[in-house]
């Protein structure tokens, strides 16, 4: 279908008033994505946007989320029926089909040289290359909004909001906390999601990636909202809350425009923070940095971070933070110490975070395990399919649970490695879902500050 829109043209001849309509089509746009700032992007920008047609989304990073629409239910009323989604792959045979005027880079954690790289593919095909800027997809709410956004994947983003959360309920703030998209399953269920008892986690079906993110918060008592519309969202967490905390997913930019804006940088991948889009964009706005992980990070390379955010951002306060581990249950050390171990970490963090390593390697170095067992041989079905994708994730086991099939080749693949006993390493017990035949002993951390100034002075001074 070919849409047009009308441009009206008012000409003065002498005494005579002409008026010219002039037929211009819609500016042709394709989206790339990652099933969560795509659609963030279109809703706020595209969705209403006369002057614009759509024809395509792609998707990369997650998977089982190419090969299925964006739906009508959300797409408005340009859109009837729905908006497609192919793999990224399938991006040059879709620019000469559709031939759009501009494709738009809508993912985030990603190397400066990746993002360019995949401009210049495109520029050289023919379209424009795009990326929407914050002031153009940040929704502005009703009530203070403080956003935690990260430099990488993994730095510790979610434990900082959960510290946050705890400081401003002390000072007797009533606070909801709103997360960045991991919209998996059937969009328009997941068009506003609320999440205030573990029991919510099933009732929205998710997956290990989305529990991982909501079940700490829900376990401390604290209500989390997330989905796919954050207009829609950000109203109603507006109904039931004093402030409003943005918990970012990835490095991606806040999708409000906010009051505050703290982002966590890891030292374990000192220089990153400069290098990865849009992880630099969150440290150019930042108020606050905090760097987190000093307690197990090189000095050299906390020092080097240091110098970065000082460089590009002499006006944010620099916080440390240490994230030090510890056994769930104090007696499990026995199942860890010289015995042969296998490590579960978090997936999105091994993945296309690109660490080398998490809490479930710093525990079995520090209880003394004897061999860290290498799952690689072992991997079942879709488990082997992400090591394809990710080679160098190494000796780790990544806790993929992209949906029912990939949580069975995950329990599948923990049970045929010869071990002694499994070390979780992830922010949710994995024995709630998966039955281990091996001993499971599950880490934990929390966010602790080191020194002054601290969270707490800068949340009690802006809104005590």
């Amino acid at each position: 279908m070919v849409f047009y829109r009308i441009q009206f043209a008012i000409i003065t001849t002498h005494n005579y008033l002409l008026i010219k309509i002039t037929d211009m089509k819609k500016i042709k746009i394709i989206i790339m994505g990652a099933a969560g700032r795509d659609f963030h992007n279109f809703n706020v920008y595209y969705r209403d946007n006369p002057d614009y047609e759509v024809v395509a989304f792609t998707a990369t990073q997650i998977p089982f989320i190419d090969d299925r629409k964006y739906p009508s239910e959300l797409s408005g009323k340009y859109y009837p029926k729905g908006i497609p989604i192919f793999p990224e792959d399938d991006l040059p045979e879709l620019i000469k089909k559709h031939k759009p005027d501009e494709v738009v880079f809508s993912y985030s954690d990603v190397t400066f040289d990746y993002v360019m790289t995949k401009g210049a593919m495109i520029n050289a095909a023919g379209p424009s290359f795009k990326m929407l800027g914050y002031d153009q997809t940040a929704v502005r709410s009703s009530k203070p909004v403080i956003a935690v956004v990260a430099s990488r994947t993994g730095s510790g983003k979610s434990q900082t909001s959960r510290k946050v959360m705890e400081i401003l309920n002390s000072l007797g703030k009533k606070v909801v906390a709103i997360r960045h998209p991991m919209p998996y399953g059937n969009l328009v269920k997941q068009k506003v999601q609320r999440f205030a008892v573990i029991a919510d986690l099933k009732k929205h079906k998710c997956t290990i990636e989305e529990m991982e993110e909501y079940e700490p918060h829900v376990a401390r008592g604290n209500i989390i909202y997330s989905g796919v519309d954050y207009e829609a969202i950000v109203r109603e967490a507006e109904k039931e809350a004093d402030i409003i905390i943005w918990d970012g997913g990835n490095n991606d930019l806040p999708f409000y425009k906010c009051d505050l804006v703290i982002t966590v940088a890891d030292p374990h991948r000192a220089g990153h923070e400069l290098h990865y889009y849009p992880g630099l964009t969150n440290l150019l706005i930042s108020d606050v940095v905090v760097i987190n992980k000093i307690d197990s990070a090189d000095p050299e390379e906390v020092s080097k971070v240091r110098k970065n955010i000082e460089r590009i951002n002499p006006k944010a306060v620099i916080i440390e933070g240490a994230s030090p581990i510890s056994l769930e249950n104090a007696n499990d050390e026995i199942h860890i110490r010289n015995k042969r171990v296998l490590i579960i970490e978090d997936g999105p963090t091994l993945t296309h975070g690109e660490m080398k390593y998490g809490a479930g390697t710093i525990a079995a170095k520090k209880f003394g395990a004897k061999e860290i067992i290498d799952p690689r041989s072992f991997a079942e079905g879709t488990i082997r399919d992400t090591y394809k994708k990710y080679p160098d994730i190494g000796n780790l086991l990544p806790a993929m649970g992209y949906g029912d099939r990939q949580i069975r080749d995950l329990e599948k693949t923990i049970n045929k490695i010869p071990c002694d006993a499994v070390i979780i390493g992830t922010p949710i017990d994995l024995r709630r879902l998966i039955k281990f035949k091996k001993p499971a002993v599950r880490i934990t951390y929390d966010l602790q500050e080191i020194g002054r100034p601290n969270l707490t002075d800068i949340l009690t001074k802006k809104f005590s």
